[in-house]
């Protein structure tokens, strides 16, 4: 209301111009399909929806007062979907604590009007408008030990629960990637990542993530995330390039995590504002003489853009098909409590944690075994438990369990000894 009371006094006319881009609109089709689909099987993804709305309401006036501030016209479009939706399928804060949502949002909007450089001639904002804000607010999370005021573990781990997510993905980023031509980065992050999480299988016997190859919420980041086209490289060499530097730093970040002991659901957010920095120098490398040799622009120069982008779609898709028939992309089937164990055992964090999530509600619903389980990850200090060691060992022993008995007493004596029942 300020601002409109100034305007007048100046003689300023605010005005609306309504200007849709393809790019927006198309992002965001893609971006609710996922939400849709993920809230069939998660419920509270639908429960989430009416905030979202909110979140829309306000990334709108917000835009429009902050484009007013600074000229008399405010360009109405989709603009604030994709945005919105790109940071909700990935950072939800609890509704205690609701209000840094909107914070979120302020900082992507502003960042997008207020830090731009010169690219390719014109004035471009530098960074993702979704990944700055997740990537800043995912930092301040980890710096501040405040990881339970948001819903991050709980999205990243409940993207795996539709059956055929990888697909799903795939599928509904294929208009984007024919119009805009981001394949390349797609096809570079995936194969990346899935190369390195094959060498590791084979050197070690465990999964680099645990229970997959790709997790879903990390392969929806390399479609829905970094790709998009104003912030990423313009060259065909330097969008490969952007992709291999994704996975590289999406691999590097879950591994410091992990080891630091923090959620390592922040791997896929906390590179991206640090790749958008470095587009112009990638493109600069990309069109110098050095590399002009493995161009691949040098190929098929005859070939109109929409057919470029049609023949990067079709190695993609070659390279998918493969990966996808390998369980490339989400929980393997044969992942699951004698895969964490085995991972458990040979000191990754991670896979202990997905077993005191597992034995813990089992525990609470009566299982001795589990509250057997969950003491024994207590007692050794390898994840976060509801329950403390002597609880959960006098929880099983109360439920009929000798090993929970014997357990409990070596815990009160000092010991470390535990002891299992015999498997089924």
């Amino acid at each position: 209301m300020l601002l409109l009371l100034r305007a007048a006094a100046s003689g300023r006319r605010l005005t609306i111009v309504l200007q849709p881009r393809a790019q927006h609109y198309l992002q965001a089709c893609a971006q609710a399909s996922v939400l849709l689909y993920w809230g069939w099987h998660w419920r509270p993804v639908y429960d989430h929806l009416p905030l979202i709305a909110a979140q829309l309401l306000f990334a709108y006036a917000f835009d429009m007062l902050l484009a007013w501030s600074r000229r008399d016209s405010y360009v109405l479009g989709f603009g604030p979907f994709p945005i919105i939706f790109g940071i909700n399928l990935f950072l939800w804060f609890v509704p205690d604590w609701f209000a840094f949502q909107f914070l979120l949002i302020a900082a992507g909007f502003g960042a997008k009007e207020l830090v731009r450089w010169e690219k390719d001639g014109r004035s471009a904002h530098i960074f993702n408008p979704s990944s700055l804000p997740l990537a800043v607010g995912s930092l301040v999370l980890l710096l501040t030990g405040a990881t339970d005021l948001t819903l991050g573990q709980e999205i990243a781990t409940t993207f795996d629960i539709p059956p055929y997510i990888g697909l799903w993905i795939f599928l509904i980023a294929l208009p984007g990637q024919l119009a805009f031509g981001v394949a390349p980065m797609t096809l570079a992050a995936t194969v990346t990542l899935f190369g390195l999480g094959a060498v590791y299988r084979a050197a070690t016997g465990t999964y680099f993530f645990v229970d997959s190859y790709i997790p879903a919420a990390v392969f929806l980041g390399m479609n829905l995330l970094f790709t998009d086209p104003s912030t990423s490289p313009r060259t065909e060499l330097g969008r490969l390039v952007f992709g291999v530097l994704y996975g590289l730093s999406v691999a590097a970040l879950y591994a410091a995590l992990e080891a630091a002991g923090a959620p390592t659901f922040y791997d896929k957010l906390l590179a991206v504002p640090l790749l958008n920095l470095s587009v112009r120098a990638i493109d600069r490398w990309a069109r110098s003489e050095a590399v002009r040799r493995i161009d691949p622009a040098a190929l098929g120069r005859a070939l109109a853009p929409r057919r470029r982008h049609l023949a990067y779609m079709a190695i993609w898709t070659a390279a998918f098909l493969p990966i996808n028939a390998a369980e490339g992309v989400g929980d393997v089937r044969e992942a699951g409590l004698p895969l964490w164990r085995h991972a458990c055992d040979r000191g990754r964090l991670e896979a202990c944690r997905a077993l005191a999530a597992t034995y813990a509600p089992e525990c609470v619903a009566g299982s001795p075994r589990a509250c057997n389980e969950l003491g024994i990850l207590a007692a050794d200090g390898l994840a976060s438990t509801p329950l403390p060691a002597p609880e959960a060992f006098a929880r099983a022993c109360g439920l009929g369990l000798p090993e929970g008995c014997a357990n409990e007493e070596e815990l009160a004596s000092g010991g470390s000894s535990w002891r299992r029942p015999p498997e089924d």
